[in-house]
């Protein structure tokens, strides 16, 4: 007993299944597939947007280096590994550039397949016409009476014609045949507006990337009288792109001729806001070109020479004279004030390294329109200059510059220079009205407030892909709404004459996906099929008593199968119906 128990075990014992092993090829084509599936590009997207976020949390060596450089020291402990990860260099990371060129990859990838396959659904003919129309999401039938002369073939045909006016590309079958039918196809553009938008997504890859590859960037401050020339020197600050070359440089010329301010004079909460800003510019395409003159505001840039020149900034800049201690002009014109406070409050700077026999510096504030107060603390009171002042306090030593080490012009560190004059010393601070000046003490020198000029701050921004970066996102939009709102649908319909002459018409109807106007389509295609056939309101509006589902369905197979059998009686007359059975367990199989 016991030997035929084991002897059955062994013979209904299966041996385990061995997966075969991938090897590198098969490896290789399962990474490239996962790769380029739609679900890895979204992914990779979102990943891009993730990794973006640290460029906005910590300052960037590209934007500003001495800012990274003091963010360093100031956080010693994280700072080093930080800059290890080059988080101050997100954009032209390693860890970023992977990102960014696995999704490109990817998306690619995806569409080039997905063009192919649609290429070749487009240029086949509709599917094959189902055998049962009934289990369609949406179907109906029309009877043509024997009288109307209508035989199948051609109502088939008046039911292709119809559908081609309609937009469907439409395939005809078996036309002089008992049961002639036809597949209607439309909606190819939702999946071409798919490969659009995702080729257009690519297109926004290729040009932000040749922005960052050819473009560049720069600040410049423009005194009223000055005049900047587009080359390297010209710039106070520049930021170029990967593959910049200094070739890429058009020598054109901005000069800023005057610079005017609208302030509020009117409204209570604002008054003294400025309103608006405009600046009269000389420009020159190149040094041989003739001079033209533009008008420069905010939001309305200058292009020039492939760059879009901005209005970012604006202050005022007091004319000094200085003079060192053996009576020669060590330094003579304009100095730009940083803006600090309220109606334009502003800090000033001055070094002076050409003063003989020792350097001197001056830091303090400007006030377009000076108040003091019952404690002597000067504020401005008015953006306009209406009664300007500078106070100053003095200083002389080595100001560190002949090391050629970098410095802020708008800083100045006092640790190794010598106070002249300060608040807190005898001597007191140093305050001029236009027109003045002051003798420095111990025989350093003196100093004059000449007058006032208006300076702007200007951005120039150079893009190559700037303009193919806003086509390509026009495109992407116009193909997502594409795909959004046109459907693809499939319409099938048969024909067949019963033996009492007349033709039995069945139409069917299906979506590929969600579709929630298939409904109001295939009613518009019954309005068309019965005024083409004349078969009066009844039959468009299907107003006719229809009976249970079930008899429907008994009622369209006798249709289908048998055109021209006995199976309609008198007492289940083959009447036209409309029948929807979306959300059918039959119609969830044939989908």
């Amino acid at each position: 007993m016991s030997e035929r128990v084991n002897e059955k075990k062994k013979k209904s014992s299966k041996p385990e299944a061995v997966l075969p092993s991938l090897g590198a090829l098969g490896m290789l084509r399962w990474a490239w597939t996962q790769l380029t599936s739609m679900r890895t590009a979204l992914f990779l997207l979102l990943l891009l947007a993730v990794a973006a976020v640290p460029g906005s949390l910590f300052p960037q060596r590209p934007a500003n280096p001495a800012i990274v450089t003091q963010y360093i020291k100031d956080h010693p402990d994280y700072g080093a590994i930080l800059d290890s990860l080059q988080l101050y260099d997100v954009y032209s990371s390693a860890w970023f550039s992977a990102i960014y060129i696995l999704l490109f990859v990817s998306l690619i990838g995806c569409v080039i397949p997905r063009a192919i396959a649609h290429y070749k659904a487009m240029r086949s003919q509709p599917p094959r016409t189902p055998a049962r129309l009934s289990r369609l999401p949406e179907y109906g039938t029309l009877v043509i009476p024997a009288d109307a002369g209508i035989p199948a073939s051609a109502a088939i045909s008046d039911a292709g014609e119809l559908l081609k006016k309609r937009g469907y590309r439409v395939d005809v079958r078996d036309r002089d045949g008992a049961r002639p039918s036809l597949g209607a196809e439309r909606g190819f553009l939702k999946e071409v507006g798919n490969l659009v938008f995702h080729t257009s997504l690519i297109g926004v890859l290729v040009s932000v990337a040749a922005g960052g590859l050819f473009g560049y960037s720069g600040q410049r401050i423009l005194v009223e009288g000055d005049t900047f020339v587009n080359t390297l020197v010209g710039y106070d600050q520049f930021t170029p792109g990967t593959n910049f070359q200094s070739s890429q440089l058009q020598p054109y010329s901005v000069q800023l001729d005057k610079f005017d301010i609208t302030f509020d004079r009117e409204s209570q909460g604002k008054f003294g806001q400025p309103i608006d800003f405009t600046a009269a510019v000389t420009t020159k395409e190149n040094p041989d070109a003739p001079a033209k003159q533009e008008v420069l505001k905010v939001n309305d840039p200058l292009s020039l020479g492939g760059t879009s020149v901005y209005l970012t900034g604006n202050g005022y800049a007091p004319v000094v004279t200085i003079r060192d201690g053996a009576g020669n002009i060590a330094m003579q014109g304009p100095v730009v004030a940083k803006l600090q406070g309220e109606n334009y409050y502003s800090s000033v700077v001055i070094k002076v390294p050409d003063a003989k026999p020792e350097q001197l510096a001056f830091a303090g504030f400007f006030l377009p329109t000076a108040f003091v107060t019952d404690q002597g603390v000067s504020f401005s009171g008015d953006p306009e200059l209406i009664n300007p002042q500078l106070t100053l306090n003095s200083y002389f030593g080595d100001l560190g510059l002949d090391a050629g080490s970098p410095q802020n012009v708008f800083e100045l560190d006092v640790k190794k220079l010598t106070p002249l004059n300060a608040r807190n010393l005898d001597t007191k601070g140093i305050v001029l009205a236009p027109g003045s000046s002051y003798t420095l003490p111990n025989g350093k020198g003196s100093i004059s407030f000449d007058g006032v000029k208006r300076y702007i701050g200007v951005d120039i921004h150079h893009n190559p892909g700037q303009l193919y970066a806003l086509i390509f996102a026009l495109l992407a939009v116009a193909g997502l709404v594409t795909s959004l709102y046109v459907n693809r649908r499939r319409v099938w319909v048969r024909t067949g004459t019963h033996e009492d002459g007349r033709t039995v018409v069945e139409y069917g109807l299906l979506a590929r996906g969600e579709d929630h106007r298939l409904a109001g389509e295939a009613a518009a295609i019954r309005k068309l099929l019965s005024d083409e056939w004349l078969l009066g309101e009844d039959a468009t509006t299907g107003s006719q008593p229809a009976p249970s589902t079930t008899a429907d369905n008994d009622r369209a197979d006798s249709a289908a199968n048998g055109a021209g059998s006995t199976h309609a009686t008198e007492e289940q007359p083959a009447e036209d119906f409309i029948q929807s059975t979306a959300g059918s367990s039959e119609s969830k199989k044939d989908q």
